[in-house]
Order: C-alpha cells, then structure tokens, then sequence
C-alpha cells in the first residue's frame, strides 16, 4: 500500500511538469539576452493566417501581441505561463518569422532621471508654471 502512495506522490509532482514540456517541443531554453523580460514583442504582418497551425499557447501568445507590443514578461502575465516557457515559444514564433523581437533600449542610451528634472525645473523657472 505504501508503494501506491509514492507512486501517486510522484505523478502528482511531476504531472504539473509534463504539460510545459509539450508545450516547447522539449527545446532549450534561449540565451537570457535573446529574449530579455523588458523586450517588446509583436506579430509580423500577415502572421495572423498561419496562426491557425499553432499550438493553442503559441495562438494565444500571438493574439496578444497581435496590435500592438507587449513586452515578454506581459505576455507571461497575461498568458499565465512562465517567462521560460514564454520564451521558448518566442523564440520559435521568431524562427518561423511571425514575430518581431525589439531589444530593451540598454541603459546607457536611456534617460538620466536627474538631467530631465533640472531641464524641467529650468523651464519652469524661465516661464513660470
């Protein structure tokens, strides 16, 4: 009787598992630069026809992303899949061109916080506010 009680522990542990494992086809994961949680992600034009021939996580990742841009960890969000799986199947929709990954902006290139509020406190001195 205790061994079916493992076996049942067992299943139950690794049941959960199964599934996000047919969901990426068994493939790796790719590189954490490839697809970071910030970059954007949308479908290309035309993709929405060859969706039809999509797993049904894969069709929902492109309907979400089908007007507009979202970014990676959004559609982990929205899709309730983790941000590995996510990715995986990011990267196969990019494989298969139907998507379009914009890379972060990197930081050096982004806005300095303080530059912009001595700008915006300059104008306001200049012409009041």
């Amino acid at each position: 009787m205790s061994d079916e009680h493992d076996l049942d522990q067992e299943l139950e542990l690794t049941s959960s598992l199964v599934p996000l494992f047919v969901i990426t086809n068994g493939r790796a994961l790719p590189p954490a630069h490839q697809y970071e949680h910030t970059a954007l992600v949308t479908a290309a034009e035309g993709a929405s026809t060859a969706a039809r021939t999509l797993s049904p996580e894969a069709r929902q990742v492109m309907d979400l992303i089908a007007d507009g841009f979202l970014s990676v960890a959004e559609v982990a969000g929205h899709t309730r899949l983790p941000l590995g799986v996510v990715r995986i199947l990011l990267a196969q929709l990019e494989e298969s061109s139907l998507v379009f990954v914009r890379k972060p902006i990197p930081r050096a290139e982004r806005l300095d916080r303080e530059l912009v509020s001595a700008v915006l406190d300059g104008l306001k001195n200049r012409f009041g506010a």
